[in-house]
């Protein structure tokens, strides 16, 4: 590696560094922690133990945030000091170290810049993904399957845990339309990134005159909300609560007892239905969750709505808007409508290589 590359790579992690800790906030962000933790030392803290796990749950995400900057804070200053040694006395061994470390910082501190701009309230909760088919029949759920897929891959790269919470297969093949909770930290602040719908344009495997086909399938991204999480009260006379027998894996007692739950919102019109656990009473409980974190969304998303109706410009936000094709034929790539991010390498984001997509808007946000 040559000295004067390693000095100009070094010089742009400093200002990625830089820009960091000017959108984390640190002495704000410091000055809250120290908030919250003298708040835990109050007695009676934990008489309320709904505002103690609200407490609890902020502290997690801003602890990360400053010790990853002081980390690698003390990495950049570590490769600054071997960068001058390598100038006063060259060698091979430490050159290939430094150029191997300088790689790694880039990336991690371009990680933090991002951290940083996850600032919503919801933004280090988990996160409630469904994926639908749109209209086209087996081509379309063989989609929805594919989508799948590919951010079940994103999130084992993230080490981020899955489980499915409703299931609904596709008549011949593919999948109909799936939800699935994804749990980790900053889950929902990275995800909410993917809410809208995805275009894929390819030879269809199922047409057996080889013929050009464009699929579409939607995805709605909610945050994970628990009851100590939310504000939202739901009104008994608001719902209406319906059973249907499941289907599906499960055994004999899902499929030969009424235990799946659907339910209607009356005054949205939100419906909300989970069939995956072992009870009636469970799929009732997570389906009541599952509501919350609609009433959730739609409200963040209504504010976000008007935020940038008052800032004069208006990015679509809403369910049904397209945000990326996925091109298979009569060229490979995947480019985003709302960034212009683009790659050719199509196998490689069906494989659950999506940072670049997801990076490139809330760069943009």
């Amino acid at each position: 590696m040559q000295l004067d590359e390693a000095k100009q790579q070094l010089s742009k992690i400093e200002a990625l560094a830089e820009q960091a800790g000017s959108a984390l906030g640190l002495e704000a962000l410091q000055k809250e922690l120290d908030e919250l933790r003298t708040s835990m030392e109050q007695p009676g803290f934990w008489d309320n133990v709904k505002q103690a796990n609200k407490v609890n749950k902020k502290i997690k995400p801003i602890e990360d945030k400053l010790n990853q900057f002081d980390k690698i804070s003390g990495r950049v200053s570590d490769a600054a000091v071997m960068l001058e040694l390598l100038e006063e006395e060259y060698d091979e061994e430490s050159a290939n170290e430094l150029e191997s470390e300088l790689s790694a910082l880039e990336k991690d501190t371009t990680e933090l810049r991002l951290k940083a701009l996850l600032s919503g309230e919801y933004d280090s909760n988990g996160a409630i993904l469904s994926l639908h088919a749109g209209a086209g029949g087996t081509e379309a759920q063989d989609w929805v399957e594919m989508l799948y897929r590919m951010y079940t891959r994103w999130c084992e790269r993230k080490k981020y845990n899955i489980k499915v919470l409703d299931f609904l297969s596709g008549d011949d093949a593919g999948i109909k339309s799936v939800t699935f909770e994804v749990t980790g930290l900053n889950v929902y602040g990275y995800l909410k990134a993917e809410k809208g719908v995805h275009r894929l344009v390819r030879i269809s495997p199922f047409d057996s005159s080889s013929r050009r086909h464009t699929s579409f399938a939607s995805l709605d991204v909610m945050p994970d909300i628990e009851d100590d999480d939310s504000d939202i009260e739901i009104a008994s006379d608001e719902l209406r609560i319906d059973t249907y027998r499941a289907s599906g894996a499960g055994g004999q007692h899902v499929n030969k007892t009424d235990s799946a739950i659907r339910l209607t919102h009356l005054p949205t019109g939100i419906v909300v239905q989970c069939q995956n656990e072992r009870s009636q009473m469970q799929n009732r409980e997570t389906a009541m969750r599952l509501l919350k974190s609609k009433l959730v969304e739609k409200r963040e998303s209504e504010k976000m709505q008007e935020m940038q109706e008052l800032k004069g410009e208006m990015k679509k936000i809403e369910w049904g808007s397209q945000i990326r094709s996925y091109v298979f034929h009569p060229y490979s790539m995947v480019k985003d409508h709302r960034t212009s991010e683009e790659t050719g390498n199509v196998a490689a984001v069906m494989d659950g290589d999506i940072d670049a997509f997801i990076n490139a808007y809330l760069m943009g946000v």
